[in-house]
């Protein structure tokens, strides 16, 4: 099992070490490579996915990644900038779909910002198309305008779109995945508003025939934002495009009690993947050893699970995290008054600790 590490950027190699160090107690057999991405490949090598690195990513069996971004490069050209990274990995290697579960842990009630009625118990698996809509979309950039309300101004453009194809895939991973829980999907959509997610609502109406044991629904995206705030345990799993998919997985993640705690596979159709926590790069604390690792090692266990067909193993890091919540360690984005706040570090010794059955120590 071969393995491409990508830290990245900011607080990407904190949180990626403690997730390699959870791994190496498993007693199985990985093969591990590291290479830059993102501004750290900007700085080594002149682009944020040099060649060397998306080679590395195409002959692993799977990858895990850090994060990139830093506020220093935001004055670059925009195919130089460290998010490029990750979007090439996506359109290069075929990654379509991101899953992105929003677990509360018991434990954790209490840190969500919604009362813990609202979130005691909450599973909802989010499920995001991540190669197509106006990410990807073509023609996109800059122009003077020659018409609308302002013409001979300058204006800027995108465009969002989608092929029967690229709907129909994510469907059925969103209706697969439904029958493995409580057989719900939520199709998110702006079918009032815009031609392209009227199509999508139409083709995910399609493929749901073929799933009549599946309960489908349609929800607006502006409602879909406000139910998960009011009602979030109504959902189960919800499927949507690149751009609602990406704004509602981050909400979803708040629900928990911080984006800290959440993991996220990006998917080809054969299910080998790139796994990422669900936050960002976090630059202003990076280096200062707070940063919360437990995504990262969650992922690491979903990369188990879904590429590398160790299934006992992800169970038994799963259930070290659970073990160590209940024994009180928190890092500050999770800390509360009566727990023990500890670092990146000693919250990756303390889940190693657990699998191997030692003491925990904060």
């Amino acid at each position: 099992m071969k393995i491409a590490i990508l830290p990245g950027d900011g607080i990407g190699s904190e949180i990626v070490n403690e997730a390699v160090k959870v791994l190496k107690v498993l007693d199985l057999s990985f093969e591990m490579e590291t290479a830059v991405v993102g501004g750290a490949a900007y700085e080594a090598a002149g682009h944020p996915l040099p060649e060397t690195t998306l080679q590395l990513a195409k002959d692993a069996d799977a990858i895990l990644f850090g994060a990139v971004g830093d506020w220093k490069y935001d004055k670059l050209d925009r195919p130089l900038r460290p998010e490029q990274a990750i979007l090439g990995l996506r359109k290069h290697l075929g990654l379509f779909a991101n899953f992105r579960p929003a677990i509360c842990y018991p434990e954790l009630v209490g840190a969500s910002s919604l009362k813990p009625e609202l979130v005691a118990g909450l599973d909802i698996l989010i499920i995001r198309e991540l190669t197509g809509d106006i990410y990807f979309g073509q023609p996109r950039g800059r122009r003077v305008a020659v018409d609308g309300h302002f013409p001979g101004a300058d204006e800027a453009f995108d465009t969002m779109r989608y092929s029967r194809p690229e709907i129909e895939r994510i469907a059925h991973v969103a209706f697969q995945a439904a029958r493995k829980r409580n057989k719900k999907v939520t199709s998110v959509d702006k079918a009032n508003v815009l031609e392209t997610f009227q199509f999508w609502k139409d083709v995910v109406t399609d493929v749901h025939a073929q799933y009549p044991d599946v309960e489908l629904d349609h929800m607006y995206v502006d409602n879909a934002a406000m139910q998960l705030v009011k009602a979030p345990k109504k959902f189960d799993v919800v499927v949507t495009g690149n751009m609602f998919g990406d704004i509602l997985s981050d909400e979803a993640a708040m629900l928990t009690g911080s984006i800290g705690m959440l993991p996220s596979a990006s998917l080809d159709k054969s299910n080998k993947g790139l796994y990422e926590p669900s936050h960002g790069s976090a630059p202003d604390i990076a280096g200062k050893g707070v940063a919360n690792p437990l995504a990262t090692i969650l992922s690491a266990a979903m990369m188990l699970k879904f590429s590398l067909n160790q299934a006992e193993a992800a169970a038994r890091i799963e259930a070290a995290v659970g073990t160590v919540l209940a024994a009180g360690l928190r890092t500050p984005d999770i800390w509360s008054e009566g727990t023990q706040k500890v670092g990146t570090r000693e919250m990756g010794d303390a889940v190693v600790a657990a699998i191997t059955g030692k003491t925990i120590k904060g």
